[in-house]
Order: C-alpha cells, then sequence, then structure tokens
C-alpha cells in the first residue's frame, strides 16, 4: 500500500541524548547549556521539513517506577543519573515541542518504548504506517515490512531501517530481536542474559537455533563450551531477561 498515511513517533531521549553528546560546548549568554536543546530542535525540524509526517509525537519516559522495576528491583538500578547540564534543558525542550505543536506522550509506569510499541500496533491496525525514530536497538523488535520502520539518525545521516535492514545491522531478524536482547543482556538496563554470551554469540546461536527456546532444548549440541554450559545452567534466567526486553503493546493509551 504505497499511499499509506505515515506517523512518525520520535523516541525523546535516545534523540534527546545522542543531540546532547553530539554537540558539546554550547551555552546562551547567561551560560545555559543549550546543546541539546538545539540538537533535538534541528533533528525535529529537519524530520518535519524532509519526511513531511501525516502524524507525529515525541515519546518520553514517565518519571515514576515503571512495571518492570517492580518486577525487578536491579532493572536499570544502576544506570548513572542524567549530567546536570542536560536535566536543566528538558524544560526547554518541552517548550520547543510546545512552540512546534508536536504532542508528548507520557504514560506514568511504562516505559517510551512500551507506548511507541501499542501506538505502532494500533498505527498498523489503522492502516498506517509508523516510522519509529530511534537509535535505541530494543526497538528493532517492532519493525515489520511496510507497517513499522525505523529511521536511525547519526554522524553519517538517516538510515530508514525494514527488516532487511534490521537483519543487517544486528545480524537477527526484528522477530528474533526479544530473543537476541534476552541473550545478550544489557547491563545499562540490568537484564542479565545469558552469562558469557555476548551480542556476536547470541546472533550466531540464533542464526543457528533460531530461537531461544530452541537453543535451550538442544543446549549439548552448541559447540562453543561456554555457551553450552551457559544455556544449561541460566535457563530460566535467560527467559526472564527476554520477558523483561519485550515491549508491552498493550500500554492503556489511544492512537488519536
Amino acid at each position: 500500500m504505497p499511499n499509506k498515511k505515515r506517523l512518525f513517533l520520535v523516541d525523546g531521549m535516545s534523540n534527546i541524548f545522542r543531540s546532547y553528546y553530539a554537540i558539546r560546548g554550547l551555552s546562551n549568554s547567561k551560560g545555559l547549556p543549550t546543546n541539546a536543546t538545539y540538537g533535538f530542535t534541528v533533528t525535529l525540524r529537519k524530520l518535519m521539513k524532509d519526511h513531511r509526517p501525516d502524524y507525529l509525537g515525541v515519546v518520553l519516559d514517565s518519571k515514576e517506577m515503571t512495571f518492570r522495576q517492580e518486577q525487578y528491583a536491579d532493572y536499570k538500578a544502576h544506570r548513572p543519573d542524567m549530567p546536570e547540564d542536560l536535566v536543566a534543558q528538558l524544560p526547554y525542550i518541552l517548550r520547543v515541542c510546545e512552540a512546534l505543536r508536536v504532542p508528548v506522550l507520557r504514560i506514568p509506569r511504562y516505559q517510551a518504548d512500551d507506548i511507541i510499541g501499542a501506538l505502532a500496533r494500533q498505527a498498523t491496525e489503522a492502516g498506517l504506517q509508523t516510522v519509529v525514530v530511534t537509535n535505541d536497538k530494543d526497538l528493532s523488535q517492532l519493525v515489520r515490512d511496510d507497517d513499522v520502520l525505523m529511521l536511525r539518525v547519526d554522524k553519517n545521516g538517516e538510515n530508514l531501517l525494514n527488516e532487511a535492514g534490521v537483519k543487517a545491522k544486528y545480524g537477527v531478524r526484528p522477530d528474533q530481536s526479544v530473543d537476541w536482547l534476552g541473550l545478550m543482556g544489557d547491563a545499562v538496563d540490568g537484564i542479565p542474559g545469558a552469562p558469557g554470551i555476548g551480542e556476536k554469540g547470541a546472533a550466531s546461536l540464533l542464526a543457528e537455533f533460531d530461537s531461544i527456546d530452541n537453543a535451550l532444548a538442544n543446549w549439548e549440541q552448541v559447540k562453543k563450551k561456554t555457551y553450552r554450559e551457559s544455556l544449561r545452567d541460566h535457563a530460566d534466567q535467560i527467559r526472564f531477561s527476554r520477558e523483561l526486553a519485550r515491549i508491552d503493546l498493550n500500554v492503556p493509551i489511544k492512537l488519536d
């Protein structure tokens, strides 16, 4: 359906952090840091000018404890605090969105990933195409050709990923992404994963066994000893890690 209307969902913190680290030493005459505000504004305006989305929203994480933190105390518990000079810019970034008339979406107890996932599902059901603007690999699990695409923005420019693009970028299909994250874990997010199995190892196991369940059922066939023992000894932890990484598509939000 080439004439589908398009919904662009901007992963707010992914793009704010990217702007903050890409541009340094920028402030106004009063000494207020402006690097993240400037970079985010440029990104948003370029998105609107170049892509002319039919619908557009910026999605942010909840300030409250999320349901994952309620399930697992170590989830994101060891993340460093946000830099103070970035915290100072957040109110101005919200004002930029207001000035550009771009709605900002946040729901208590849910992460931005879950809100994006729920809205993308509803958009697909409504016959829209969703473009998720993020550099966060976790959101690759949402990609479905013609329905949900992922737009990465970095120093080399823009890269629009469909299912084949996700496979080329990460080494796994979008429908394998949750299993991939469950195996490799994420130290920043506090997802334990399978001890001794990293990003490339997880991708190679899925290339051979297709899924976590199949890898666990056939752990004795795994050639590498450390991987074999990790699958044998940590099956419950691996399955739990997969569920922590899985985006909740049933967030109580209605696509307007």
